[in-house]
């Protein structure tokens, strides 16, 4: 588990404006788009954006520095539990510890008297204690980019062999928790709960803005100058997109509804920037330029006073 201030590389007392400014240099430099070919940069750009999750939150970043949760969001217990490795491949897995230890030994002595995962209950009106409940179970998923946009279920494998169904809720992201009553370790007072955190992992040419999803995607000189419909994935499937004619790179159209859902019931939209790709040595399409261009006079760099 790391130490968000120690991803980031700032102190802790860094202003806002300083946490943001670093975030955004390590984000532009271990973005998935650039690092096609490095999945150690993926993972350290998962861990900078869950660092910033948290340092941006200004109540998580305090119940962080008061000790009450860890570098991941998960609360921290007696014992040192919930303070797992994290990681990938994906799916929900108990986070059991960086010594990746038994599962029995981590909770052995915890069930029972004062040391139960449930306090060791309390003394009642009448000179009985309440028995303990079972100790919390942190898990961590890692939840595939369109699941998360389309709040696909999720399966969780439970500590008894036992699997689960778990709904995503309406505006989640890195960083959200959910608590599931009863699905933690059993106890002489019951069974304890199950607190997850989501992890959503990046996606090859999706990203997030907000609650936008973003897409750069290619066309062909040709569609750019004549215009005409394009076939353009979302997270929801394939849609066809008119593309105006004489269109420039960098020219964005919207596809509404197809961002990610929000707590009132909306959702956000896809913003598909277009790129025209031009294919390179094309022999006829270099002499057709050479023979327009004398005739056009336009300067497409005139607003920026050059």
């Amino acid at each position: 588990m790391a130490d968000p201030y120690a991803t980031l590389g700032v102190s802790r007392g860094a202003g806002e404006d300083e946490i943001k400014k670093a975030y955004r240099k390590l984000a532009k430099e271990l973005h998935p788009d650039r690092n096609r070919d490095n999945p150690k940069a993926a993972e350290r750009f998962s861990l900078v954006t869950n660092a910033y999750d948290l340092l941006s939150d200004k109540d998580k970043r305090a119940r962080f520095d008061r000790g009450e949760i860890d570098g991941d969001g998960n609360p921290t217990a007696p014992f040192g539990f919930g303070r797992g490795a994290g990681g990938g491949g994906g799916g929900f897995r108990p986070d059991y510890g960086n010594d990746g230890g038994d599962f029995g030994d981590i909770f052995e002595g915890l069930f029972g008297g004062a040391r139960a995962g449930g306090g060791g209950g309390f003394a009642s009106g009448f000179g009985r204690r309440q028995a303990p409940k079972g100790a919390n179970v942190a898990y961590r998923v890692v939840v595939p980019f369109v699941d998360a946009v389309t709040l696909a279920p999720q399966r969780l494998s439970l500590p008894d062999g036992t699997t689960i169904e778990v709904k995503l809720p309406a505006g989640v992201d890195t960083g959200t928790q959910m608590r599931l009553a009863g699905k933690g370790q059993p106890g002489p007072g019951g069974n304890g709960d199950a607190m997850v955190t989501i992890e959503v992992q990046p996606h090859a040419f999706f990203r997030r803005e907000g609650d936008d999803v973003r897409l750069d995607l290619p066309v062909s000189l040709a569609e750019a100058v004549l215009g005409g419909d394009v076939r353009v994935p979302t997270p929801d499937g394939t849609v066809s997109l008119k593309v105006p004619r004489g269109t420039s790179s960098g020219k964005t159209l919207r596809v509404r509804g197809r961002g990610f859902h929000r707590k009132d019931g909306t959702r956000g939209d896809l913003m598909v920037t277009l790129m025209i790709d031009v294919p390179a040595d094309d022999d006829a399409l270099v002499a057709f330029v050479e023979a327009w261009g004398g005739a056009h006079k336009g300067n497409p760099r005139g607003r920026l006073g050059v």
